[in-house]
């Protein structure tokens, strides 16, 4: 912005500790005689500088981004700045501040964003295949829950009487279009009901997404979010990772939970981050976003969905308080 050396006077010298000095321009301003002894000091840091007289004891200094202070002003015409030059400095300071703000706020947010990836995995059970209408019973339920048919889902038909010999399917989880886990859902009422193989801060759906769309519904589980395209986050709450990478997405967010008791820590989770949720009234046999396609439909779900979605916190733990009182 300046370079100030070219109007300090020509004798100087700098010292160990990195002032450099001259006759001090200030002391015959100040009351006092005039420096002979190069008792003037600047000393520069982080794009700036700092001026001290070891005399008259004057003080001034100069950061970028800053407003030209009133001493340094008067400094700088002592050492012969034109005031027209002086007026642009400020001007070209107060410029950079904006622009380094900018600059500044752009590098918080993608910080506070994060990279969002994960590393491939293909370890999937052996000999597992893609379910067709011809694995009856994996092909039932998997239109049970609506899951499109054209979603791939596997399954290891042919086991070792050792492993893998309870009835399952397999949902491979993708990112980009590179499967980065997998979910196992068993089809008896036998524990576990789930075996994941995830990594941290994953979202499921990502890839169901499309970019024109306008609006993301973030869910509890996978078929919850396979029946309306919406993202998975598999648990009643929501990682600061997870948040991260639905955030990426760039689109308005609405949380549904489950409705039951857990759900409601999903409502306590998306409040604190301030997106939307939406807690549809519907019937009480319906506990999920994909109860409530099965039941109604697809449309009519999302429809509901959307006409219940606030953004209030004060409505939200209203609608929220309702619904603890019907369960």
């Amino acid at each position: 912005m300046i370079d100030i050396l070219a109007y300090l006077p020509f004798k100087r010298k700098q010292t160990p500790s990195g002032w450099i000095s001259f006759n001090a321009v200030c002391c015959a301003h100040n009351g006092e005689k005039t420096d002979k002894r190069q008792r003037g000091g600047i000393k520069f840091a982080d794009d700036g500088w700092s001026y001290h007289c070891f005399n008259c004891g004057y003080k001034s200094s100069f950061v970028p981004g800053r407003q030209l202070s009133y001493k340094t002003k008067k400094l700088l015409s002592w050492l012969g700045v034109p005031d027209q030059e002086i007026e642009k400095i400020n001007l070209e300071s107060l410029k950079f501040k904006s622009i380094n703000g900018l600059i500044t706020d752009r590098t918080r947010l993608l910080n506070e964003l994060g990279d969002v990836s994960f590393n491939e995995f293909n370890d999937l059970p052996p000999h597992a295949e893609l379910i067709t209408p011809d694995h009856t019973t994996h092909w039932q339920y998997l239109r049970s829950r609506l899951v499109p048919e054209d979603f791939p889902t596997l399954s290891v038909i042919h086991n070792d009487g050792v492993h893998w010999t309870r009835p399952h399917v397999i949902v491979p989880f993708t990112y980009d279009g590179t499967m980065v886990g997998w979910t196992v859902r068993f089809l008896d009422n036998k524990s576990p009901k789930y075996i994941n193989h995830t990594q941290p801060g994953y979202v499921f759906g990502t890839d169901l997404q499309r970019s024109e769309w306008q609006h993301i519904i973030v869910v509890e589980g996978i078929f919850d979010a396979l029946s309306i395209d919406g993202l998975a986050v598999m648990h009643n709450t929501i990682s600061d990772k997870q948040a991260r990478l639905i955030r990426n997405l760039g689109k308005n967010i609405t949380v549904v939970p489950d409705q039951d008791y857990a759900g409601m820590d999903l409502v306590d989770r998306a409040i604190e981050l301030g997106w939307a949720v939406s807690i549809p009234d519907w019937e009480d046999d319906v506990k999920d976003v994909n109860d409530a396609v099965v039941k109604y439909g697809r449309l009519t779900t999302l429809l509901t969905i959307m006409q219940a979605r606030e953004t209030s916190k004060i409505k939200i733990q209203l609608r929220k308080r309702n619904l603890v009182k019907r369960l």
